[in-house]
């Protein structure tokens, strides 16, 4: 816009005349105020509002944070089983190898193994993260396979485990030397009879009060106190359709009902009912039927000990009651 100038003399308006600097200046100030408007409303803008680009980035970045928390979780799903198949691995090792797991350190490198990585390394963020979820599931899957064949095969370990702690299969008096063997299974002369008789259950010569241990994990069923017959007795109930039978004992550590482990103390040798010496009469029922107790003193006789009670208890002649 020109500006104009009164002359009351003249009475008249006369045109200002601007000079070359004065429209340059006038130019410049026009133009950095321009410009620093458009700067600082484009920086607003760009505060408040994201370009279509930007729009696009944080929607991939959204979406791949979703991918890579799903990924994180089905890791620890992952790391879980693994955690739970270590234990159940120490456990099969422990209970029935009755030793430590072996210990693998380090992993196998290969050179297929790193050119894998680094292909994979090169991948789109969509394609590595598909392809990084399907060799996941893949883990999962096998490692879900392999724990449920461990946790089947852990049941059956801890069901053979249960067994063999109840099933009869130490001597039930201290015979390290397998000295105090006097009769074995099988028809036998009676002691006091004198004829041939089905002997059911196997003879250890022991002085009174020698203790008498259980041969196996169970629960008592009897304790029957009498001058005739057997004497003084003790039923254990293994389970798993075993009992043992300790007669013509001289005392009882235990009572009826009573829960007993294998080793513990449960009375002591006697001369009680029939018996022609100190001694515990001992035998192994398997479906209430009596079988041959030699048979179930396999944790702690090596072969040639095993041989050799077993011909103690075919000499021997004559039972002791």
């Amino acid at each position: 816009m020109n500006k104009f100038t009164y002359d009351p003399e003249r009475l008249h308006y006369s045109e200002v005349k601007k000079d070359l600097r004065s429209k340059f200046i006038r130019s410049f100030v026009f133009i950095t105020a321009g410009l620093s408007l458009a700067i600082f409303l484009n920086v607003i803008y760009a505060f408040f509002f994201d370009t279509p680009y930007e729009r696009q980035i944080r929607q991939e970045n959204k979406s791949l944070t979703q991918d890579f928390d799903l990924l994180y979780q089905r890791y620890s799903q992952i790391d879980t089983v693994l955690k739970s198949l270590k234990t159940t691995d120490e456990n099969i090792y422990r209970m029935i190898f009755e030793s430590e797991p072996v210990r693998r350190s380090g992993m196998m490198k290969s050179e297929h193994n790193n050119t894998e990585f680094f292909d994979l390394m090169e991948r789109d963020n969509e394609s590595l993260v598909s392809e990084t979820a399907d060799i996941l599931n893949e883990v999962f899957n096998e490692i879900y396979l392999n724990s449920e064949e461990y946790n089947h095969l852990l049941n059956i370990a801890g069901e053979k485990f249960e067994i063999l702690t109840c099933i009869p299969a130490v001597q039930p008096v201290s015979n390290p030397d397998l000295i105090r063997i006097a009769s074995g299974y099988g028809y036998r002369l009676h002691p006091i009879y004198k004829i041939l008789k089905f002997h059911s259950g196997m003879d250890f010569t022991a002085p009174i009060g020698t203790p008498v241990f259980a041969t196996g994990d169970g629960i008592v069923e009897e304790v029957n106190f009498t001058r005739r017959g057997s004497g003084n007795t003790i039923v254990i109930n293994h389970g798993f359709e075993y009992k043992t039978m300790y007669s013509h004992l001289d005392g009882f550590r235990v009572k009826k009902g009573q829960n007993v482990k294998r080793s513990n103390v449960i009375g002591w040798v006697g001369n009680s009912g029939l018996s022609v010496a100190p001694h515990l009469h001992y035998e192994v029922l398997l479906n209430d039927k009596p079988v041959n107790p030699v048979n179930y003193f396999f944790l702690e006789l090596s072969p040639e000990r095993y041989d050799k009670m077993i011909e103690l208890s075919i000499k021997s002649g004559q039972s002791f009651d």
